[in-house]
């Protein structure tokens, strides 16, 4: 594949810094930028359909997309107008005849972006079914790019973490379902195995799937929501309200654990990220309002944000008096059910999770820096945040996002990952530009990481 030809990394850094830029960006003209949630509908129409690129005689091309975010409603579903640029990249991804693999790397048919008026869910499955059918065409394409010869496959996401095995296979046939613990998956491919592609999910706390911290309320391990379950749903009433600014009230711990305590601090930190996060997604209801009815996961009943809020107890330990209770000390156990292979403490896992660069070094952690194999590219997704680092022969990527409206990267949506694989491995980061081009980012992102 020919590159875009752009600056070497440290020319890029150099004049970045000399320039003061915090990105340097051809993609930032405007062009994918909408005042609001348009339909795509007629924007492809008539379009000349060609390959993404210049195809190679050899069949070697691994290209992956994340965080895909179709939902069960285009009245609220966070890909509506990228929709049909997506279709438009797919059948010009089956016409690329280098291409070996698809992969799509978790949040494809979105389970959580649902406001808190939606529901309850009743059945699961049933659910994701009709998400699939309200994106019909997208599901229809995926097919035809199997019919191309290039193999597809899926691998698990937190948005659609509750999705039973075998479900997109019934909807398409054919398709290679990754999944090892149970919510998450870690695809390993590439000509020498080199190549390891996860949604990155299993290293979040807030993300990652909670078989533990419910489980005495529920009388059930089925309990596979974690808190971003419960961020998400707010997050999206937040959004239909037109994002409003009200005040809350909530409670606020003044007083900072003694630093030895690793339990009280690790429950301090979880209790200052959510303060900071409802303190943003502030919609309507009150804090004791029952504003979560859940009857799937392991839950049946109603929950107001005050039941999963921590605040110092009686005994004067901090903790959530309902929903994840002492939520630092299920971690340990989470992770070892999840399969993470090189355990994360919760004070660094709680504070980096809100930050692209922690899943960085989660993937060498992880895969790049392990002495016991030889992991070359590791692609993930999760963070919305495109990035790409290399160092050496070694690669990692994060295929970003490709929602209507990118908030956790706003330079740049529908971006995925192109991984060349061979003797010496190569990775692309590309945007899908709305005039149906393609923008290489791999210069422009990586550095500027928030």
């Amino acid at each position: 594949m020919t590159r875009v030809k752009g600056l070497s990394r440290r020319e890029f850094l150099t004049r970045a810094a000399i320039g003061g830029l915090a990105l340097a960006t051809g993609a930032i003209d405007g062009s994918f930028l909408l005042s609001n949630r348009v339909a795509a509908a007629g924007l492809t129409a008539g379009r000349d359909i060609q390959p993404l690129w210049q195809a190679s005689s050899r069949k070697n091309k691994i290209v992956v997309v994340s965080d895909l975010h179709f939902g069960i409603d285009d009245g609220f579903a966070e890909t509506v107008h990228n929709k049909e640029l997506f279709v438009e990249f797919l059948q010009k991804l089956q016409r690329t005849t280098d291409v070996r693999e698809l992969v799509i790397a978790g949040d494809f048919l979105d389970e959580w972006f649902l406001p808190l008026d939606y529901g309850p869910v009743n059945d699961l499955q049933k659910f994701f079914f009709q998400v699939a059918r309200n994106n019909q065409i997208v599901i229809d394409a995926l097919n035809n790019v199997m019919h191309a010869g290039i193999k597809l496959v899926y691998v698990i996401g937190n948005h659609d973490m509750n999705m039973d095995a075998g479900i997109l296979g019934r909807l398409l046939p054919g398709i290679i379902e990754i999944h090892d613990a149970k919510g998450l998956g870690r695809y390993i491919t590439g000509d020498r195995g080199e190549i390891v592609i996860e949604h990155c999910h299993r290293y979040d706390p807030y993300s990652a799937p909670d078989r533990v911290s419910n489980r005495e309320l529920c009388k059930s391990d089925a309990t596979m929501y974690p808190p971003g379950y419960f961020y998400a749903r707010m997050g999206a009433s937040w959004v239909m309200e037109h994002k409003p600014k009200i005040k809350k009230n909530y409670p606020v711990l003044k007083k900072v654990p003694d630093s030895t305590n690793t339990d009280q601090m690790g429950a301090y930190v979880y209790a200052k990220i959510l303060e900071r996060l409802f303190n943003k997604i502030t919609e309507k209801s009150s804090f004791e309002d029952k504003i979560f009815t859940l009857n799937t996961c392991g839950f049946h009943g109603s929950y107001s944000l005050k039941d999963m809020y921590p605040v110092e107890q009686s005994d004067g330990t901090i903790s959530a008096p309902v929903l994840f209770r002492n939520f630092q000390r299920s971690w340990e156990e989470r992770q070892e059910m999840n399969d993470v292979w090189v355990k994360i403490p919760f004070l660094e896992a709680g504070a980096g999770a809100v930050s692209p660069k922690y899943f960085y070094s989660c993937a060498g952690k992880q895969y790049l820096d392990r002495k016991d194999a030889s992991y070359d590219v590791v692609v993930f997704g999760h963070t919305h945040v495109p990035d790409f680092q290399q160092n050496g022969k070694k690669f990692y990527v994060n295929a970003g996002t490709w929602i209507d409206n990118n908030s956790d990267y706003p330079p740049a949506t529908r971006t995925f990952v192109v991984v060349e694989t061979g003797a010496v491995d190569n990775a692309v980061l590309y945007e899908y530009r709305e005039d149906g081009s393609l923008n290489d980012l791999s210069l422009q992102v990586g550095s500027a990481l928030p």
